[in-house]
């Protein structure tokens, strides 16, 4: 289905939701994002994280889906520009891929800074 300006807001969130289930069903990467997001969800509760430190952990959970949306966006178009190896898609391939890895890394420097001290507290 292509994307049309005129379409309904109800329309353009079915398209919006398609991706997200498309990118969460068929990309490892993003299913290993969201095992890691609901991990650090119970470890949340169980920790009994103040209200701003949830609200550090959403925005760096959701930073790092949205960067794996994207960069499933990136690959697939352009798998449909070009079947061919070409040296601008492999670097528009890494380049997205890269995106990804540095929200990753923030939010395993976010979960350091919330969980940390809390877990070494624990394990003593």
């Amino acid at each position: 289905m292509v994307n049309n300006k005129n379409a309904s807001f109800k329309k353009k969130l079915g398209w919006a939701w398609d991706g997200l289930i498309y990118t969460l069903t068929t990309e490892k990467n993003m299913k290993i994002h969201g095992a890691a997001a609901v991990t650090v969800a119970a470890t949340g509760i169980w920790l009994r994280i103040s209200r701003l430190e949830w609200g550090l952990l959403v925005i760096t959970i959701f930073m790092v889906l949205a960067a794996e949306t994207i960069n499933t966006a990136v690959e697939k178009a352009v798998d449909l520009y070009t079947e061919d190896y070409h040296p601008s898609a492999e670097i528009a391939k890494n380049v997205g891929a890269a995106a990804v890895l540095l929200t990753a890394v923030a939010a395993v420097m976010m979960g350091i800074i919330i969980f940390g001290g809390r877990i070494v507290n624990f394990l003593r």
